[in-house]
């Protein structure tokens, strides 16, 4: 007495479950990093409006920039980051809103946005090049983080 027996059936449905439950986690980690990467690319959110940034004397922009808010406006962005080195860490978001940008920009690569105001985070200040509403911020020095806001001028 005492022997038991696998049901075939049992043992067939268990891996059927274990399947499902594996399909399921791997369309969830798919759509994660499918969510994820979209966040980081860079580009406004849902209902912005986006076009890409002029080439600069640093070189080109691979980064898209949210353009003026009026039709007509002046093409003077908010803030524009110029990266200056290999790697320049960013960070510019709408107060309490969109992020606009959190990666690292490589050397000629800018970023350039229009928001009436936003939040700036340099993880390397002296790394880049910063411009608010056109005029050249005072560099940071290499290794110093800044973390501040700009507001867009009156009349741009």
């Amino acid at each position: 007495m005492g022997r038991h027996r696998s049901d075939p059936v049992g043992v067939a449905r268990l891996a059927l479950v274990g399947l499902a439950v594996l399909l399921l986690l791997a369309v969830v980690v798919i759509g994660a990093k499918g969510l994820l990467s979209t966040f980081g690319s860079g580009e406004p959110a849902a209902g912005g409006s986006s076009t890409p940034s002029a080439p600069s004397s640093a070189g080109p922009s691979a980064e898209p920039s949210a353009g003026p808010a009026t039709p007509g406006a002046p093409d003077v962005p908010t803030v524009r980051v110029v990266c200056q080195a290999d790697r320049c860490p960013v960070f510019v978001r709408v107060p309490g809103g969109d992020v606009l940008i959190d990666r690292d920009l490589t050397r000629g690569e800018q970023a350039a946005y229009f928001q009436p105001e936003l939040d700036v985070v340099l993880d390397d200040a002296g790394t880049v090049e910063v411009f608010e509403n056109g005029t050249a911020r005072s560099p940071g020095s290499p290794g110093e983080r800044q973390a501040f806001s700009v507001k867009r001028a009156p009349g741009q």
